[in-house]
């Protein structure tokens, strides 16, 4: 039953297809073998036998990468038992990967994925240096079956949220970043020196200091958490200091410098429905999408909330509306998040050989009234249920009254 499944052919006619990669296709053909897809275009011929679904007046296109939030690592945000997104301790958590703390069998997935959410970066919490990020895949009943790319990105706070890992100070958070970022260099050249103790103390424990490595070489990328103005640009300085592959998250005044990110080619995640200012952002505004974006700016759209990942396609609505063009919010949800997490050979797009992530809306997706018809996670076509929509069937009809 298990080889059947895998080696099932699905054939999506008639729909409007945005490959994201390409134009859009009118009356066109998704074929799907193994999990990958197989072929797209107006001229597909389906193979006999093929599970055919008709998509004819509707649109297709790839499923929504979210680069944030806490995606199987949480439940109830208020309910610590619930949450495995952190490890108490040091601020220095450069070696606390969040793999083994996902729950596969979270009700948040289902509800999530059945609003064309399809991967979604899976991020630690914590102060300073937080952990290692995953990217996954929203179905199957193992983290070897989720997981897209472990790890895909160190992350670091340099916003308001980690000033107490700096003594209270801005200035206190990045100078221990640096001390942090020195260390990990010396220890790389000198470990030997290290384990027989003929080092100086180091800031961090062999195994953060190790995690680091990866960092360093420009092979992982740090993804560094900033809103205000200065906090960005510090950011951008000791990204050059070190010569880091850098993330950019939150960004909130990044609209204020989007030459200066885009100088540095530094890609940004961004939260286009925040708008209410703070201490952290006084700068704040919706239009800050599309301003980076037409700084020329790398640009994907995030939800932070992760119960509600499915406001994704919201964000990228609001982005229109303030001003970035459709195609702009399609891809900033599709192939750019796959190109900055490092996956845009296998994600974000729909082409030929590409994982099978697939949607087929009944109209728009980032008009309120469009619905999801289909969401295929990796070929497979998954059940449009979840722990809601249980609940409204369970309660549609009530007892009558004794």
């Amino acid at each position: 039953m298990i080889a059947f499944l895998l080696a099932q052919t699905i054939a999506i006619t008639g729909g409007t297809v945005y490959p994201v990669s390409g134009p859009k296709i009118e009356n066109a053909t998704v074929l799907i073998r193994d999990g990958r897809i197989a072929a797209v275009g107006t001229s597909v011929a389906v193979p006999a036998g093929a599970t055919r679904i008709d998509a004819s007046g509707k649109w297709v296109t790839p499923g929504f990468l979210d680069g944030a939030g806490q995606m199987g690592l949480r439940e109830i945000s208020a309910v610590n038992n619930t949450n495995e997104s952190s490890v108490s301790g040091d601020p220095v958590a450069a070696s606390f990967n969040v793999l083994e703390g996902i729950n596969p069998a979270s009700t948040l997935i289902a509800v999530n994925r059945i609003e064309g959410i399809t991967t979604t970066l899976a991020v630690p919490n914590g102060s300073l240096i937080l952990g290692q990020a995953v990217l996954i895949d929203l179905d199957g009943r193992t983290i070897e079956a989720m997981r897209v790319k472990s790890p895909a990105a160190m992350v670091a706070d340099l916003s308001e949220g980690s000033k107490d890992a700096g003594g209270g100070s801005r200035a206190g958070v990045a100078q221990r970043l640096r001390q942090v970022l020195n260390d990990a260099r010396e220890y790389g050249t000198r470990r030997a020196d290290f384990r027989r103790n003929q080092i100086q103390n180091l800031s961090a424990s062999a195994a953060d200091l190790e995690a680091l490595q990866p960092v360093l070489r420009g092979e992982l990328p740090l993804l560094v958490i900033a809103n205000r103005r200065s906090d960005i640009e510090t950011a951008l300085r000791i990204a050059k200091e070190y010569k880091l592959k850098l993330i950019l998250a939150g960004v909130a005044e990044g609209w204020m410098i989007p030459d200066e990110i885009a100088a540095a080619g530094v890609p940004v995640l961004v939260e286009p429905l925040d708008n209410i200012p703070s201490y952290d952002a006084l700068g704040i505004r919706y239009e800050n999408a599309p301003l980076l974006a037409k700084g020329g700016v790398k640009i994907a759209l995030m939800e932070t909330a992760t119960e509600n990942t499915r406001d994704l396609r919201q964000e990228a609505g609001n982005a229109v509306a303030s001003g970035m063009t459709w195609d702009q919010a399609l891809r900033a949800v599709t192939l750019t998040p796959a190109e900055i997490f490092g996956v845009a050979d296998r994600y974000g797009s729909l082409e030929a050989g590409k994982i099978a992530n697939v949607v087929v809306w009944t109209g728009d997706p980032f008009e309120f009234s469009t619905g999801v018809d289909h969401v295929f996670i990796r070929g497979r076509d998954i059940p449009l249920r979840s722990r809601q929509t249980e609940l409204l069937e369970r309660y549609r009809t009530l007892p009558p009254k004794y």
